[in-house]
């Protein structure tokens, strides 16, 4: 019977190795600004209706691997490219505010060894470190969420100190299509969407 116990234990830790729980609190949305959090004591609906919010479908299996700027009245304004933390970073689920931007900005856990900032155009919102940034989305993160360049500095100067920012392991794109179509806004190729998706959204004239 030991041999059992430990034989399941040693599978089980194996497993969490491999395929760690996402961080945070399950967030899902239900629509462009509400989301079904869920909490020890079951699920909790949030309206953030009003407020500026930047939703980040993480770049994992199931996801978008994309942000989406929502204003105060509810459009979905802009959207691009990101990528987030890599398996053993992975970055937390859950509704946060932005409590600190800074322009130039270095790492003080990950430093570049060359001296080069590598976290500028930052916007931290969690105490833990994270933030939305500058930075390649060609490759995953230490759990910040890394913008593209071509988009993060009109993400920072939109937001401000009550934005909140929505971490989500599911698709928010069925909420955001129609804003972003009649906006034009380009989508990346390189998003997780069959090519013939694509051309049915934004048709070639």
């Amino acid at each position: 019977m030991r041999y059992i116990i430990v034989i399941v234990i040693s599978l089980a830790t194996l497993l969490y190795a491999e395929h760690p729980p996402p961080r945070g609190i399950a967030t899902f949305p239900i629509s462009k600004t509400s989301f079904k959090l869920m909490t020890k004591d079951g699920f909790k609906t949030v309206d953030l209706k009003g407020e500026k919010i930047i939703v980040v479908s993480v770049r994992e299996h199931g996801s978008d691997g994309r942000f989406y700027a929502v204003d105060e009245n509810g459009k979905v304004w802009k959207s691009g490219p990101v990528t987030s933390g890599a398996e053993k970073y992975r970055s937390p689920s859950g509704i946060f505010t932005i409590f600190q931007k800074k322009r130039f900005h270095m790492s003080t856990a990950y430093p570049d060894p060359s001296g080069v900032n590598n976290m500028d155009y930052m916007m931290k919102f969690t105490r833990f470190g994270h933030a939305l940034h500058k930075g390649s989305v060609d490759w995953m993160s230490h759990g910040c969420i890394h913008v593209d360049p071509k988009d993060v500095v009109e993400l920072f100067d939109w937001s401000d100190y009550r934005t909140k920012v929505v971490v989500t392991r599911h698709s928010y794109m069925p909420f955001a299509l129609g804003d972003l179509r009649v906006e034009r806004v380009q989508i990346d190729k390189a998003a997780i969407f069959p090519s013939n998706i694509i051309e049915a959204i934004f048709p070639v004239k």
